[in-house]
């Protein structure tokens, strides 16, 4: 592989800078994009490529030089510690809907019962973490109370724990639902609000000391998708999340517990999510772990026609004739998330996508 480096734009550098990064990094990587924020060095690249960056920061004569050793020094930092997680291979999160109108089954699992038995399939299939929320966060979707999200995800938290090997994720909002899940057993926290949504989910996040997951979203889900706007949304992701980590650290939550998430589908147009795919490394630079979730989303029944997977689903096996259309176009996205170092891949479809990380995994090893 070739180790790329990316920068902020030349705009956004003194010249004498971005002529200098410029030289140091192409007599390192070969090959250098003066276009984002942060330094993407594929994690699988190993510490050979980090070392020789590291020399080129050390003989750097621009400020730059400053900027290379810092992000290196991120690229280094230990990661949230989940599920045996490392280099090797991303780790599958299966995602279990304890909710009435999620986008991707419609209430199939809002039955306790039905919800475990679907949690313990996913594990079978090869998830090493199982990722339960009691409020939809899909386009449009109206808030839920604690009590009633709280109702929804406890029976399957503490089932759960008793009964499956894999670390439960609770996908959540709401710090009185971050609280009592983990004393139900949930060993994850993964918010799509970034711990910005409740006053009290800072201080619960750190009071708790579990790994959390800082998600991007542009607005709330009754709004996000109305017109959202950047000025470029790799920076603007990038930059808000670098904010976000700021503000956790500052709260007392060590960078080693935080993984960070672009929010595929969160307040982002076709485009949008189309350019935050093909710039995932980027996010490297944060020095967190990297969560891709883009299994089974509009942007690829955009690009597809695959349709609204779901709609209109009840509780029970009932139909699925649309469950699986965004399947493909789902494990391309994680092959892609994969390719670029992702460490954690929501996804719907877990046996399915273990199948294609299998192949990938071996086709990449020759």
């Amino acid at each position: 592989m070739t180790a790329r480096l990316y920068l902020r734009p030349v705009g956004r550098l003194p010249p004498a800078a971005a002529a200098g990064a410029r030289a140091e990094a192409l007599a390192v990587a070969g090959r250098v994009d003066l276009l984002f924020a942060a330094a993407e060095i594929v994690e699988r690249e190993g510490a050979a490529v980090r070392r020789r960056l590291a020399r080129a920061a050390d003989v750097a004569r621009s400020p730059a030089g400053g900027d290379l050793a810092a992000l290196l020094q991120r690229l280094g930092a230990p990661r949230a510690p989940i599920a045996g997680l490392g280099p090797e291979r991303p780790r599958l999160m299966g995602v279990v809907n304890v909710t009435p109108d999620s986008f991707s089954d419609g209430g199939r699992w809002l039955d306790p019962e039905a919800a475990v038995a679907h949690a313990l399939q996913l594990e079978a299939e090869g998830a090493d973490i199982l990722d339960i929320g009691g409020e939809s966060t899909r386009p449009g979707a109206a808030p839920v109370g604690v009590e009633e999200e709280l109702a929804r995800v406890l029976p399957v938290i503490e089932a759960l724990a008793r009964k499956a090997q894999a670390p439960i994720s609770i996908d959540t909002r709401n710090a009185e639902v971050m609280r009592r899940a983990a004393k139900a057993g949930a060993r994850i926290v993964n918010d799509v609000a970034a711990l910005a949504h409740d006053p009290n989910s800072l201080r619960v996040a750190a009071d708790l000391g579990l790994p959390v997951v800082l998600m991007h979203a542009q607005g709330d889900p009754r709004t996000m998708q109305l017109d959202p706007r950047y000025d470029d949304v790799v920076l603007d992701v990038y930059d808000w999340l670098e904010a976000r980590i700021s503000v956790c650290e500052a709260a007392g939550i060590p960078r080693a517990r935080l993984i960070v998430d672009p929010g595929i589908g969160f307040g982002k147009t076709l485009a949008h999510n189309l350019a935050l795919l093909a710039s995932l490394g980027i996010f490297h630079g944060l020095g967190c772990s990297i969560l891709l979730g883009a299994s089974r989303k509009s942007f690829i029944g955009r690009l597809t026609g695959g349709g609204i997977p779901a709609q209109g689903l009840g509780p029970g096996p009932g139909p699925v004739q649309s469950l699986d259309r965004r399947m493909p176009g789902s494990l391309a996205a994680a092959l892609l998330g994969a390719a670029q170092g992702v460490h954690i891949l929501r996804v719907h479809d877990v046996a399915a996508t273990r199948q294609a990380l299998a192949v990938w995994e071996a086709a990449s090893c020759l």
